[in-house]
């Protein structure tokens, strides 16, 4: 039977906090569509861990989270900045372009994930013109697709020259929690002219739930509405909170992204293939031949290989020890 433990940190089952929290949530009877006492302590903890002020929606799925987000952003005739890998570009199947009724993206290179400066120029200084759709977001992924952590200070060289065209700032944060486990500063945020952040919860272990924070408060006119027309109003909203609160309240996201963190770094100390990108969230990316590729799926291993040819190893909540132990002797096996 295959093994699933490193293909991605989305194979992992919930963390016991987060089924705690639905089980306290699963009482009584409540108001629904997210208007519950529930929603209402979970937003709370969303804001405290972000020191900010903001209005919090809680969502089904990454891919609705980042859509919306970049609709209430962008109109259909324009749009968004966004490295030339991230998830909204290459494994959403559109669903921005079809939230947005037509967005475009503008693809940016940058190495590990991360966007560099030097690329915005050319976007940002091209004259408005009828025949392509010009840039009116920003968008950026911490941690990114290959595992890159940005600092502070470099999101801001990012956001500051959009923000000074008057363009809007997306943050894809699926693995926010891994960034800050690594020494991202969660309250920096609200500073750095973020105006829509998704905060991911299925990554980094709860049950499927996202909270899109709407840091710019002026886009919560009919917000609600956008999500009913999107199917991602539910009625029964309490059970898409309540994991965020069995996260949030006692510092479980940050305990949980450490140890994830911490089993990618094992993993790479033990790998006989070249490491092909820093490992500073829960990614370990690896320089590896199809037919070793194969080999390793024979053995019961199964991982995913990535955009740029490498081949992935995602650590999660619930990697052990033992299981990276275990998979580090079958790879210099293989080797």
């Amino acid at each position: 039977m295959a093994r699933y433990d490193f293909a991605s940190d989305n194979t992992a089952p919930a963390t016991p906090e987060a089924l705690e929290a639905l089980i306290a949530a699963n009482s009584g009877f409540t108001s629904g569509y997210g208007s519950d006492t529930v929603s209402r302590e979970a937003a709370d903890l969303v804001r405290a861990t972000l020191d900010a002020d903001a209005e919090v929606r809680f969502v089904a799925s990454g891919t609705a989270a980042n859509s919306i987000a970049l609709a209430t952003l962008v109109q259909p005739f324009e749009a968004v900045l966004t490295h030339e890998h991230s998830h909204i570009a290459t494994d959403e199947t559109g669903a921005p372009g079809f939230f947005g009724h037509g967005l475009g993206m503008i693809p940016l290179a940058g190495a590990d994930g991360k966007i560099d400066p030097a690329g915005l120029a050319g976007p940002l200084a091209a004259v408005d013109q009828p025949h392509w759709q010009a840039p009116a977001a920003l968008s950026i992924t911490n941690a990114t697709e290959y595992g890159g952590v940005y600092t502070a200070g470099e999101i801001a060289a990012l956001t500051q020259p959009v923000k000074a065209k008057g363009y809007r700032v997306h943050l894809d944060g699926a693995r926010l929690a891994n960034a800050a486990a690594s020494g991202f500063d969660l309250k920096a945020i609200k500073d750095l002219g973020v105006d829509i952040l998704v905060f991911g919860g299925t990554k980094s272990g709860m049950s499927p739930t996202e909270a899109i924070v709407l840091l710019d408060k002026s886009l919560v006119r009919r917000f609600d509405a956008r999500l009913k027309q999107s199917g991602q109003l539910p009625s029964k909203g309490r059970f898409y909170a309540a994991p965020f609160i069995g996260m949030l309240k006692d510092g479980a996201i940050l305990r949980h992204a450490a140890h994830a963190n911490a089993m990618a770094k094992r993993l790479a100390a033990l790998s006989p293939f070249r490491v092909t990108h820093p490992v500073e969230a829960n990614a370990v990316f690896v320089e590896m031949d199809e037919p070793t590729l194969k080999r390793l799926h024979a053995t019961g291993w199964f991982v995913y290989r990535f955009i740029d040819g490498s081949v992935r190893f995602m650590c999660s909540w619930a990697t052990t020890p033992e299981a990276v132990d275990e998979l580090g002797a079958v790879l210099k096996g293989l080797a």
